[in-house]
């Protein structure tokens, strides 16, 4: 189970629509903050004028240093800011604590090693639902949302081929370092950490929490067209923090599906492999189904690990 402990008195009295109204408005006040902070400082840290700041947020700035500058915003700007405004609401908010001391007496070495063929089994499997996600058929009174999910998955598209478009071993270790290691655990600190267990409260439902906490973390990229797979993932991680009571297992999940995608790209440019970011154009129903048996093996043994969930440690209660 969650760790989220705190005997603050206030995390109780909380009504939970205000609760997370709170949350939500200290972390995008914190992105906020660091991504003003980011734009100020990438004229003076990378020397790109003003003036283009605008063509690299778009992605289309052909300046040298410019990717090292979008990175340097996305990391400053995005997976800090989760934690920035994570740690503040548990901090002087809920006055709680993740007991980390905890969270990684907890490991186990076979559940790491687990972790590797386990991911790579679901994504597989999830290829299912990119596929389905990106073909999928709204109705003619939605035309209007369909243009404007089509309009910004395009945008996404441009900036996500651009991010990843290195040009040199420099800029795919930055990539990841943001792209893998501070969007992982940002992320992961933000919806499982903190996210999740407050949902389970407020529920009494685990499952619940789970996939509220999944389809928030997916409805946050603003990709509707990448909504379902992510929320399936965000599903994923937040099961394999539910049965092992840690959270290192998401973050360490996180960080090696982002890593996978930033090495496949760099590995296809190089021409070393064969990659592509974009969904697939047709449905490899073997591939599929033997990343779902890869999948429910590994996760069998994972869970098995353990006889039940934890049951220590506080779940968003107040003592």
């Amino acid at each position: 189970m969650e760790i989220y402990e705190t005997r603050s008195r206030n995390a109780g009295k909380h009504p939970w629509l205000l609760s997370i109204a709170l949350l939500t408005l200290i972390v995008f006040g914190s992105l906020l903050l660091l991504q003003g902070i980011a734009l100020a400082l990438i004229p003076v840290l990378f020397k790109i004028p003003v003036e283009e700041i605008f063509n690299l947020i778009l992605g289309t700035s052909s300046y040298p240093n410019a990717r090292l500058a979008f990175l340097f915003l996305q990391g400053f700007g995005g997976g800090l800011g989760f934690l920035l405004g994570g740690y503040i609401f548990i901090k002087w908010v809920d006055g709680a604590s993740l007991n980390w001391k905890q969270q990684f007496e907890r490991l186990k070495f076979n559940k790491i090693l687990l972790l590797i063929p386990l991911l790579f089994g679901f994504i597989m499997f999830n290829s299912l639902f990119i596929y389905w996600n990106e073909h999928i058929q709204l109705p003619e009174f939605l035309s209007g949302f369909e243009e404007w999910a089509m309009t910004k998955e395009e945008e996404m598209r441009v900036i996500t081929l651009y991010l990843t478009d290195f040009a040199n071993t420099g800029e795919f270790l930055a990539g990841l370092l943001v792209i893998g290691l501070v969007a992982g655990i940002g992320e992961e600190y933000l919806f499982r950490g903190i996210l999740q267990p407050k949902l389970h409260r407020y529920t009494g439902n685990p499952h619940a929490g789970i996939w509220l906490a999944a389809i928030i973390f997916s409805a946050i990229h603003f990709q509707f067209y990448g909504f379902l797979p992510r929320m399936m993932l965000g599903a994923l991680f937040g099961y394999l923090y539910y049965y092992s009571g840690s959270l290192v297992y998401p973050i360490l999940a996180h960080i090696l599906n982002n890593a996978f995608t930033v090495v496949a790209v760099y590995l296809n440019k190089l021409g070393l492999v064969e990659f592509e970011i974009a969904a697939p154009s047709q449905i490899e129903w073997f591939y599929v189904v033997l990343g779902l048996i890869l999948f429910v093996v590994c996760f069998i043994a994972f869970v098995s690990t353990e006889k039940k969930p934890y049951k220590n440690g506080g779940m968003a209660k107040s003592f």
